[in-house]
This record gives C-alpha cells, sequence and structure tokens, in this order.
C-alpha cells in the first residue's frame, strides 16, 4: 500500500508521496503603526474601572452613549483635540460616584453608569392602541434615543443609557426622571490605579492634564519605568514640567489644555514626520505671543511652545524636556522626531524577535543569519521611508552570547530630522 505525508528528514520506510508545503522566505516584521494615545479624565457618565478603547469612528458616531455627550458638546472638547491627529484613544474614566435611578409602578429603573449625567436620563411609557402592548421611551436630555414595546416587564432589556428590572405590568406615565446620580472625588489613587491598568495596553502617548506636582511625578515614575526598565517606549505628556529632563516627557509650555492636542499629534505623528511648524487647528484659545529671547529660552530648557506666524499658531520646534547632553546622549536625544524613530525600533524588533524568534529559532549561525536578515529588512523599511539614512547590512553584527541561548547585536543608524534652519551664504559678483 501506499502511503504519504510531510517528512523533517529522509527516513522514511514505508513507499509513498511525502509532501512539504513552505511558504517562500519573506521577512516577518514590519514598521507598527502608531496613533495610540492613552488618558484618563474625570466624566460623569461611561465605564467604570477599566480601559476603554475608542476609535475617532466611534467618537463622531457614539459619542453620546460612550461619553454622555453629542460629539459638538464642550464637555468633548479634549477628545476632539486629541482626535484631530490620533487615530485611537485608551480612555480611563476617573472616579465612581452613585446611579440615577427611579421607580414607575413595578419597573425598575436604573442608569448604565454612575454620575450625575444619568439625572438627565427620563423614561416615559405610553399605552398603545391595541391596550395589550405599551411603548417605553429613554429620553437623555429630553431627545429620545431608544424605544422598546412590549407587553409586560419581563420582555425588557437595557439599552446602551438604562438597565430595567422588575416583574408585572407597566404603568403609563408622561414621564418621571431619574435621580440620585453623583460623581466621585478624583485623588491620587485613581491616577495609580489608571496607569496600573493602561500598562497592560498599547500605546504610543500617554497625557495627563493637571498641575498637581505630585501626580506629574507618578507620571514621570512611571514613564522611566516603563522605558528603562520594561524595554516600553512610550511617551508622556505634561504640562509645565520641564524639570524631568527626560527624553520620554513633553514638558507643553503655553496652556494645561494643549496636552490634548499635543498628546494626539504627538501618537499620530509617524517616524518619518516632525511636529516642527506643525499649524495648531484645535480649538483652544490661548497665549502664543513670546519675544524671540523668550521662545530661545523655551528651546534652551526643552520645552515645547506654540508661537503665533502672520496669522497661524504654530509649533516652534517637536522637543522633549532633555536638556543634560553628554558623549553618550548629545542633542538628538531631544528630538521627538528622532526619539519616534529610535522607540519604534526598540518596540518593532522586541516584538519581532518575541513573536517569531523566541524559544522558536535555533541560536546557530544559519539562525543568527536568518535573525539578521530580518534586521536588515526592518532596516531598509526604515531607509525607504526616509526614517533613517545610510544604512549598509554591514552596520550590523550578530554573535552568540555567553550563554547557549543569547543573541547579541550590535548596530549603527543614522536616523534623520526634519530641515529646521538654513544656513545661506549668497555670493554677488
Amino acid at each position: 500500500m501506499a502511503t504519504g505525508g510531510t517528512f523533517l528528514t529522509y527516513n522514511k520506510v514505508l513507499p509513498g508521496a511525502y509532501i512539504n508545503f513552505i511558504s517562500k522566505a519573506r521577512a516577518l516584521g514590519s514598521i507598527a503603526d502608531r496613533g495610540i494615545m492613552a488618558m484618563a479624565l474625570k466624566n460623569n457618565w461611561g465605564v467604570e474601572n477599566q480601559i476603554v478603547t475608542i476609535t475617532n469612528e466611534d467618537f463622531q458616531k457614539n459619542a453620546l452613549s460612550i461619553l454622555g455627550y453629542e460629539y459638538t458638546s464642550d464637555n468633548l472638547k479634549p477628545f476632539r483635540e486629541a482626535f484631530k491627529n490620533a487615530k485611537e484613544i485608551k480612555y480611563y474614566r476617573l472616579g465612581t460616584g452613585e446611579k440615577a435611578k427611579a421607580t414607575i409602578g413595578s419597573l425598575n429603573v436604573e442608569a448604565k453608569y454612575s454620575g450625575t449625567r444619568g439625572n438627565s436620563l427620563k423614561i416615559k411609557i405610553l399605552s398603545n392602541i391595541d391596550e395589550e402592548t405599551y411603548t417605553i421611551y429613554t429620553y437623555f436630555d429630553n431627545v429620545i434615543v431608544d424605544e422598546k414595546i412590549a407587553t409586560n416587564i419581563e420582555e425588557m432589556t437595557e439599552n446602551d443609557f438604562v438597565v430595567f428590572s422588575g416583574t408585572g405590568s407597566f404603568e403609563a406615565n408622561a414621564g418621571t426622571s431619574l435621580s440620585g446620580g453623583t460623581d466621585a472625588e478624583v485623588n491620587n489613587s485613581e491616577y495609580s490605579k489608571f496607569l496600573s491598568l493602561i500598562e497592560a495596553e498599547n500605546f504610543n502617548v500617554l497625557i495627563y492634564d493637571g498641575e498637581d506636582e505630585q501626580t506629574k511625578g507618578l507620571f514621570e515614575s512611571f514613564t522611566k519605568r516603563l522605558r528603562d526598565d520594561e524595554g516600553v517606549k512610550i511617551s508622556t505628556v505634561l504640562y509645565n514640567y520641564k524639570k524631568a529632563d527626560f527624553e520620554g516627557i513633553v514638558s507643553v509650555k503655553n496652556d494645561k489644555n494643549l496636552v490634548y492636542w499635543v498628546g494626539g499629534a504627538l501618537a499620530g505623528a509617524e517616524i518619518n514626520q516632525s511636529l516642527t511648524n506643525k499649524i495648531y487647528d484645535g480649538e483652544y484659545v490661548f497665549n502664543a505671543k513670546y519675544s524671540n529671547n523668550e521662545l530661545k529660552e523655551a528651546i534652551n530648557n526643552g520645552e515645547f511652545v506654540f508661537y503665533y506666524d502672520a496669522n497661524d499658531i504654530r509649533v516652534l520646534k517637536d522637543i522633549n524636556t532633555f536638556v543634560s547632553f553628554s558623549t553618550d546622549k548629545n542633542s538628538d536625544f531631544s528630538n521627538n522626531q528622532i526619539i519616534r524613530v529610535l522607540d519604534s525600533t526598540a518596540n518593532d524588533i522586541a516584538r519581532i524577535f518575541n513573536e517569531y524568534y523566541l524559544g522558536k529559532m535555533q541560536n546557530d549561525a544559519l539562525g543568527r543569519d536568518i535573525f539578521k536578515s530580518e534586521l536588515i529588512n526592518y532596516f531598509n523599511q526604515l531607509q525607504a521611508i526616509r526614517a533613517i539614512d545610510n544604512f549598509s547590512a554591514d552596520d550590523i553584527f550578530i554573535k552568540k552570547g555567553t550563554e547557549k541561548g543569547d543573541v547579541i547585536v550590535d548596530l549603527m543608524i543614522e536616523p534623520v530630522a526634519s530641515m529646521d534652519k538654513l544656513y545661506m551664504k549668497c555670493i554677488i559678483e
């Protein structure tokens, strides 16, 4: 009888066709997408005690059910600012209060989320012409957001705004408002909880919109730990915190409300893009009138500052707070575009190694050559999009380490930065 299957070595005994299907060799890794910002805000509506992922599309279409306000509301200005450039927001609602409630005969109604916003909900029950069914309307700010038809309370299911319970028949009413919803006080422990949850998420930029120095220090310590100890290369945007003197912290000078726009812009910037001279297109009004000396001082202090240019407000320079330059870390590390290149390189290579090579590839000459080819392909991608320059395969050196599983890689890359100063000499004959 003929047999068959696949083979690892040429050692089959029985006759038959042994066929392996193998993909043509190609690089496994690629440059990861950017555009994810993380923030915690106090709000009076929304999911509590967990990180919620909101896309720009979600925000535009479902802001009322997710955040308790229409897209155009002043309460959601921070989100509109961030989504000028960010693709996605990892959002944490600070504080948990009490839920608004109402009882209408045998029907119990409770707001889906805690907070004073639930007090804007109202339930109206109308008896239909057939006298057997009822229409139950849910109002939010006196606008109908849901309606259901049922014959008894047991048939009721929750909607995006309220949860129903109880048994028996409905009692028609002209409209009953929910009440008792309260907001909670927000303290440092809430931010600590947010940071412990966000650590497990994938994001590019973190922001804190407050002025409390202790909380800023908490975000600074968190950022340094993730970058230096965990190898997770994120950036954090704070207001008026130039003292950080760290490449992972960006300090906004003009106004604290600008952290939303800056955070979204930094997250949305690709590794071959700079925010230098980018026009501010947000909604906040703030002071951007500085003298040249004040702008120079801001640059020297590592502050992210906006300035007036004719009729526009623009970013002066895409920088972070790092100013303690040395031979090991020169002024390149203060340039956010260069940091994006370096951070993406660290994050991407770690992801590629962990996903495709860790525990899966033998650490012999062939295995290391395959991994080197992977790295060459990755850096060729960076060079193709003009994120790095003058790269050659000879810039990568790979060898076996002391332990049998150790792989040691040394490499040289030259990140590219955008033009920001022109020095020209014009000789006229």
